[in-house]
């Protein structure tokens, strides 16, 4: 595999923020995929987005202000609706009458759920509405109804960049292999090799490793919780999500995983988690030195790797322990592919049992 086919998917949803970072009346500077996005909430508490660029000099919209209904441009004073539509041009004269739509800046499709915000990436050349079947991911078992009718919201968040192309963040992530080598911690697992043996299945935009009793050698805070034998089921979906579900005895522990490509070389990987376990919340301070240790571990790794990506070598996968990261590849090419042609997408994932040693 040649690291020159280096491809963002478009006509997709990616994670955007946690909702609770951007507060009604608030606007918020992005940059998604290479695009600058402004998100405001309005406040009526309804989330939108829009182009960051004025259409009139290019000024950036989030240089202005926003008073909770329109975003003015701190240039001339243009006004846009949440929406992107160009309400007001201050210089213009009683009898010069003009065409406001002209002037309108690109929206983007939002989504929030469960206390995450989703955003739609149209590819310019090819626009097309989100696929019916591709709903946002939903964390199992957080619905409304299971929390007598409050939001649900991540218990726990943390955001690491790393300096890399976002298809080199999900492979690393999602590698079975590089944990005795990469997350060296007593907390987490030792350094003894194990056969681990997984079977796995095509699902919705991806594949899910089938629910499975942890090791005690593996994942030792789960055990160290008590209460029951901790089981996993872990998920993957395009873009690039991944919802990993642990169950100690009545209680569940689930996290989401959300890689974003901000740029060419740099993503955004946010670390959520949802529980049922109360006293959790108690030990916040300590899980996020934790979870900032784990993901730095990864995240210094992946810097690694591009002092010799520069050079554009070939890198040869493995099977088996190498085989996720060649269906993410599959997938990846097989939904540009359907986008393309206007086609449904076709999973190219086939249920089978792998091994690896790690």
């Amino acid at each position: 595999m040649k690291n020159n086919d280096n491809f963002f998917l478009r006509n997709t949803w990616y994670y955007a923020l946690p909702s609770d970072q951007i507060k009604p009346g608030m606007m918020i500077s992005r940059i998604f995929l290479g695009e600058p996005v402004l998100l405001v909430r309005s406040q009526d508490g309804k989330v939108s987005a829009m182009r960051d660029i004025c259409p009139h000099r290019g000024v950036p919209l989030s240089c202005g202000r926003f008073d909770g209904q329109e975003v003015e441009c701190c240039y001339h004073g243009w006004r846009f609706n949440p929406v992107g539509s160009c309400t007001a041009i201050p210089s213009l004269v009683e009898e010069q009458q003009m065409d406001l739509s002209r002037f309108d800046v690109q929206s983007y499709e939002i989504r929030e759920v469960q206390g995450n915000i989703w955003i739609y990436i149209p590819d310019p050349d090819n626009p097309q509405p989100p696929a019916s079947e591709m709903e946002i991911p939903v964390i199992p078992g957080f619905d409304e109804r299971s929390l007598r009718g409050a939001a649900p919201t991540p218990q726990f968040v943390e955001v690491v960049k790393f300096p890399c192309f976002v298809d080199h963040a999900v492979v690393g992530l999602m590698d079975p292999a590089h944990s005795p080598y990469v997350h060296r911690a007593w907390w987490w697992r030792n350094e003894q090799l194990h056969e681990e043996v997984k079977q796995f299945d095509a699902s919705p935009y991806g594949f899910t490793m089938r629910r499975h009793r942890l090791p005690e050698n593996g994942g030792r805070l789960y055990w160290l919780i008590g209460g029951g034998v901790p089981e996993t089921e872990i998920s993957f979906r395009l873009p690039g999500v991944r919802i990993e579900e642990t169950t100690i005895g009545k209680h569940r522990v689930v996290n989401l995983t959300a890689v974003t490509p901000i740029s060419d070389t740099e993503t955004e990987v946010t670390f959520a988690l949802y529980w049922t376990l109360p006293w959790v919340g108690f030990f916040k301070p300590l899980m996020h030195i934790l979870a900032r240790t784990f993901l730095d571990q990864d995240r210094t790794v992946v810097e690694k790797q591009q002092i010799g990506l520069k050079y554009n070598p070939v890198l040869r996968l493995i099977k088996d322990s190498d085989m996720q990261a060649q269906w993410y590849y599959q997938l990846k090419r097989e939904y540009a592919r359907s986008v393309a042609e206007k086609r449904e997408f076709v999973n190219p994932v086939k249920g089978q049992i792998l091994r690896w040693r790690a």
